[in-house]
């Protein structure tokens, strides 16, 4: 799987942290000292921590399974969008629908309505419909889109959540500890790290800080989907084998 690059860590700034006086007590074992006010994250816990959460995520990624990552801050946003497409994994940048993982029947209800609209609108039934219905229609299918559209195709629960800023996403962090659902974060030197199952210690607040967590993250998920196309691959060869086989012995 990937590994980080210490030296990479510090050029990103993922070693800064929150003001002194806004610090969790949580948070000392990560903390490596205190600057101009300002807590110093550890950066090889750090490392250690980026790679256990890469490795988690890798297999995960290799059984099939989804992973939902969850960002609504600005810095984070176009991020954490950008390689959650990479990677065909849903995500969640605009506010978190509540119930999204307690309620997910009645997000799913929601996500079907969107395909109804998209099915009205090939099939021309859209234009059966007055002016006004149809601009109504098409205000609602905006709406649903912009807080829905990344995870229309989620048929079902995650098995994990990758969370950027574990405060801010305090109902995130709830839904998925009511449900069981293993939490991934990047936690800041604010925050409670024992909220989650697997901490990454870093600079939630700064777009370069992010992106190369994000990305480390991201190319272990790649190198599990490729694991699993491999096996997928082989089991088929083999199978077409064993049909071959059974052909000749019947001949």
């Amino acid at each position: 799987m990937a590994k980080v690059n210490v030296k990479d860590l510090l050029n990103a700034g993922v070693h800064f942290g929150h003001l002194t006086r806004k610090w969790n007590p949580a948070m000392a074992p990560y903390i490596f000292m205190e600057k101009n006010g300002i807590h110093i994250i550890d950066l090889h816990k750090t490392a250690v921590k980026l790679d256990e959460a890469s490795d988690a995520l890798g297999k995960i990624a290799a059984s099939g399974r989804k992973i939902l990552f969850v960002a609504t801050k600005k810095q984070a946003k176009d991020v954490v969008a950008k390689h959650a497409e990479e990677i065909n994994m849903p995500y969640i940048t605009e506010r978190w629908p509540g119930g999204m993982l307690t309620n997910f029947v009645t997000i799913r209800k929601a996500v079907k309505k969107m395909n109804s609209i998209d099915r009205m609108k090939k099939d021309g039934t859209f234009e059966t419909l007055s002016k006004k219905e149809r601009l109504q229609v098409d205000r609602q299918r905006a709406s649903l889109e912009k807080n829905l559209g990344s995870i229309a195709d989620m048929t079902r629960l995650p098995s994990a959540v990758f969370i950027v800023d574990i405060v801010r996403e305090h109902i995130a962090i709830a839904e998925s500890q009511k449900l069981g659902i293993p939490i991934f974060a990047m936690v800041d030197t604010n925050t409670d790290p024992r909220q989650v199952d697997f901490p990454i210690p870093a600079n939630d607040d700064a777009s370069k800080s992010i992106d190369i967590i994000l990305t480390t993250i991201a190319d272990s998920i790649k190198e599990g989907l490729s694991t699993r196309k491999a096996e997928k691959e082989k089991a088929k060869e083999v199978k077409e084998d064993e049909g071959a086989e059974t052909e000749t012995t019947e001949a």
